[in-house]
This record gives structure tokens, sequence and C-alpha cells, in this order.
């Protein structure tokens, strides 16, 4: 299988010349350099350094209307997305108007017979009614709406106010709408352009609770004002299964749920999903929520009705939730058995576009094979970028006619924006698109594949800078093997929250393989250490696809320090992600 082997390089800041508090570790002083941050109140992850909501535009008109909405008992529906995000956003918004005193219903749309977001078709179920919800006189849209312009109409001509709540970047043409809260509108103030759409709503609740507050509803109805800090545990999962950047905001929003879930103050279907990913609550850190949680919550948008995921997130039973999440559980294991057969299918047809080694590969790629499956194609697209370090589309069939893309980029290339520059020098090429950066969605004519294949990699090429084009694994340099410790690995566990933007701990380092032990699924244990020295390095290697380094061998590695715990032991551990021989 073809694989780009990226090339070590160390970040470099000095930490001597930033004022951090004296009794931070060397460590940690040195990591948050390298991560940008220069002052001790970058360090403050308390709810107090988050930036006021009157910030963000749009936010007060969408306060009166739900005020309003909330203190005359009107029908509210909320419209969600059916990823992790769309979910904790659709379950968030449900509770806090609950804690307010308003009983909301939501609509999640099914992905695969109306696509993404507010389209007329949903507004037209919405306006309808069912057995779960009458005709709305609102409709809330989470994590999306922004580009919904013909829906936005459709609600509009049904005599339904409009609030859009969104963080995707907007088009040329914005929706019409009673009110739309997203940061990254053009000429927003607010502080963080990188919120989630769970944070986003987040903030919505905390502008409309003051809108209550301040017009004494709560007293008026003997409500006891909420807490809404009592939902960060929401708006963590949400935000680190979303990758979005972990800017000061986020890390604050994250880092204060994570508080609360191991407290054991959560809603009982992420303890429950915790517990089926055999997760431990009271030691749960950023990556649990983004490797364990997120992809069983999003497994059922993929392969079956995000409605699952979202009640799963909305029961108070803890048994309720048990059974919810065991149901996405056996979700996520059959989505995993799709992906890998769509991920060797996907490497297959990048080895029969290699001619002869890497550099004959186009500076992009786009994928597509009858038999993928909607739901999987960005999975499927973010791996093989991993893999081959380009931009890649994986498409999927939607209908006769029509394909279903997932778009992932790599650094120094906003993909939304290639998308959008490709739009305009080919009129009707494309079909729907949006997203971010790093990842988008997009809709089109099978016909017109060949066509975007080459108008891709003419837009790479052109715009892909050099200092992009080649793979780089950052480090933060080296550990002594008196620093691979479990002290220090404990204190990297819990002094993140680590994540897009906001990176993981990596080292580097030479060592020599005392001993090599292989085991299934290609996972390769050692142990590292140098000669005549008594310090050993437990490492593991998960998935390695390279040729194995026997004992004796010099090895060149980099690897992130974790904590395992196994039989009630609890010891360091370097979780390998490169692996070179020396020697």
């Amino acid at each position: 299988m073809p694989r780009i082997t990226p090339t070590l390089k160390r970040r470099e800041t000095n930490a001597e010349i930033i004022h951090f508090p004296a009794d931070l570790s060397p460590l940690l002083k040195r990591l948050y350099a390298n991560r940008g941050l220069s002052n001790i109140a970058e360090l403050q992850l308390g709810l107090q350094a988050l930036p006021n909501p009157k910030q963000l535009s749009g936010i007060d008109a969408a306060a009166k209307l739900l005020s309003e909405s909330v203190r005359e008992q009107q029908n509210v529906l909320v419209v969600g997305d059916f990823d992790a995000d769309g979910a904790t956003s659709c379950a968030l918004a449900i509770r806090a108007l609950k804690m307010m005193g308003l009983s909301a219903n939501y609509l999640v749309p099914n992905r695969f017979e109306y696509g993404y977001g507010l389209s007329p078709e949903i507004v037209a179920v919405a306006a309808e009614g069912s057995d779960q919800w009458p005709k709305p006189d609102v409709i809330i849209t989470v994590d999306n709406g922004i580009s919904s312009i013909a829906g936005a109409k459709a609600a509009a001509d049904c005599g339904i106010k409009l609030v859009i709540t969104d963080h995707h970047l907007q088009g040329d043409e914005l929706p019409v709408a009673a009110a739309i809260v997203n940061p990254n509108l053009h000429g927003d103030d607010f502080p963080s352009k990188c919120l989630a759409g769970v944070g986003v709503i987040f903030y919505v609740m905390l502008a409309l609770r003051a809108e209550l507050r301040e017009a004494g509803w709560f007293e008026q109805q003997g409500i006891a004002v909420p807490n809404l800090a009592e939902l960060l545990d929401l708006v963590a999962l949400g935000s680190v299964a979303d990758l979005v950047p972990l800017d000061h905001c986020n890390r604050v929003l994250i880092e204060q749920g994570l508080r609360r879930i191991r407290a054991g103050r959560c809603v009982p279907g992420i303890r429950a999903l915790l517990e089926v990913a055999k997760r431990d609550y009271s030691r749960v850190v950023a990556s649990d929520m983004g490797f364990a949680v997120g992809p069983r919550l999003n497994a059922a948008g993929r392969l079956d009705d995000m409605s699952l995921g979202i009640e799963c997130l909305l029961t108070d039973s803890e048994d309720v939730a048990g059974e919810h999440a065991a149901e996405l559980d056996s979700l996520n294991r059959e989505r995993r058995e799709v992906e890998a057969g769509m991920q060797t299918e996907a490497m297959q047809a990048v080895e029969r576009i290699l001619l002869k080694d890497s550099k004959d590969m186009p500076a992009a790629l786009c994928l597509f094979d009858e038999t993928w499956h909607p739901g999987v194609v960005g999975l499927v697209a973010g791996r093989t970028k991993d893999a081959i370090h380009r931009p890649v589309i994986a498409f999927a069939p939607e209908c006769d006619k029509m394909l279903k893309g997932s778009a992932r980029s790599i650094p120094g290339l906003h993909i939304r924006d290639a998308l959008a520059a490709i739009d305009a020098q080919i009129p009707g090429l494309l079909g729907k698109f949006g997203g971010h950066a790093m990842a988008a969605g997009l809709s089109l004519d099978r016909k017109h594949l060949p066509r975007l294949q080459i108008a891709l990699a003419e837009y790479v090429e052109k715009h892909l800078a050099e200092e992009h084009r080649n793979a780089v694994l950052m480090t933060d340099g080296e550990l002594t093997l008196e620093d691979i410790q479990l002290d220090n690995a404990e204190e990297l566990r819990t002094a993140g929250p680590w994540g897009q933007a906001f990176p993981e701990p990596v080292f580097d380092g030479q060592f020599e393989v005392l001993t090599v032990r292989q085991l299934r699924d290609n996972h390769v244990k050692f142990t590292l250490g140098e000669k005549g020295r008594s310090e050993l390095a437990d490492a593991i290697y998960f998935r390695f696809s390279g040729e194995v380094p026997q004992v004796g061998d010099r090895v060149k590695v980099a690897y992130r320090l974790d904590v395992n715990q196994f039989k009630g032991r609890r010891f360091p551990q370097l979780l390998l992600e490169y692996l070179e021989r020396v020697g």
C-alpha cells in the first residue's frame, strides 16, 4: 500500500522568554510555548475566561425571538445535522429550552433521503407536523443553515420564523432569517472563529437565559435560573468530535466539560458510551471524546438515523442510555467493517494511479466506487489523505445521476475555498458544497467527475505552497529516559485539552531495541533503552506497516507519552507514530 513517509521536524520556541508561572514545570513551559501560548491568561481555563456572548452578531435578535417563544409557549422545532456536532447541538438546545420552561422538539434529516441541512423538503416535513411535533412557529437550525437559501425561503413561505445557528463558512449569499448567529459571518466581532456548532448554540442559550432573566420569567414561573454549565459535557463532546481548532475559547469549553464528566456530572448517554468503549469516565481526556465516544455517536448518522444518537444524549434514564449506547456500539462495529473494505479499495485505486513512486501521483485525488457507502466516504477520504499526503475527495452514489462527495485536505490548502474557486471558474460543474479549511462536502453529477479531478489537481498544483507539499510530523524534541516516567505521563494527560491546532505532544529520539514482540492486527510491542542503562521504555506501534526491527537494532522514533493501565498497574508507555532504523 502506498504511504508517504513524513519528515520529522522539531518545533522551535524559546520558552525562557515567555512569562509563565514559576511553578509550571519546565516540560509544560516548553510544550505550551511550542503551541503559541505566551502568557498566564492563556492558561486560565475557568468559565470567566470565556468571551461575552454579546460579541456574537445576531445573538440579541435570536435571544429576543426565542424569549418570546418561551414566554408564549410557542412550538419550537430544532433542525439538526447527522454528525456528532449536530447531535450534541440538538440535544443541548432541547435540554436548555426544557431547563427554561419550554418543551421543544427536534427533527434531524436522514442523510440518505434528504441530504444535509435545512432543505425545502425538510421544511415541508416540518410544516406538515407529525405525532412527534406540531407545525412549528419557530425553527432553530443547529450546526447547519448558513447555506440553506432555498430552505429559508420555504420556511418563510410556510409562515415559520427561522433562527439559524451555524459555524460553517458563509457563501456569497446569506439565507433570509429572523436571526443568524455564526462567528464566521463576515464582519462578526466574536474573538473565536473556531466554535463548533454546539458551541454556537450554547452561546445562544446563554443569551436567551439572560433575556428571560431580564424579563422576570424565571421568578414569575417559580423556575430556578438554570445553570447552563451543566451542559458543557455536550459541548466538549461535540467540539472535540468535530475537530475544531482548540483556541483559548474552545479549550475552556472542552476542559470545563471534561471536568464535569470526570466528576460523574454528565448526561447518562455520554457515560454509557464511555462504558461500551471501555473508558473510565473518571479519567476521561479529550482524545476519548474523539476516538471512543464521537465515532460511536457518528455511526448512527453514517449508517442509520442520527435520531438514535440524539435520543441517547437526551434520556435521563441510565438503563435507556445503556440500551442506546449498545446499539450505537454495534453500528460502529458495522461502520468499521464497511470502512475497512472501502479503504482497501481506495488504496488499490491509488496504487493504480502510481506509475513509479509517489512523485507521479496527481496533486489531488478524486476517488469513486459504485459500491461505496455515502455515510463512510468522509472517513475513507481522511485516511487516504493521511496515507498519501494529498487532498482527497471520496465519492459514493447518491442516486442514478448524482454523487455524494466528502473532501479532506492537508495543511496549506483550504478545501472549501478551492471548491468555491473551481465553482466560479467552471459554473455548473459542482452541485451544492460547503465546509471548512480541512473538510468539505459536495454533490456532483457523475459525468463531471473526470473534469473535477483535473480542475482540483490543477488548483492544488497552483496554490499549494512548496513547504506544504511534503508530509511533516512536528515534534517537541527529545525526552531523556529519566523523563519517561509515570508522573510526566500523568501530567501530559491532564495538561491539555489537546486536539486540533493544539496538538498532543509528540517527542522524538533514538533508542536501542531491547525486546520486540508482534501482536495481532500488525501491532508491535517493544522495549526500548540504551546499552549499559537500567532505564527502559515500554512502547507499542499500532498497525505498523513497515519492516519490523530486530533486537539490537538502533531506531529513531517519534512517540506520544501515555499511561498504560493493565491488571491494576499503571506505567508509562510510548505510543509510536514513526519508526526508522538508524543502525
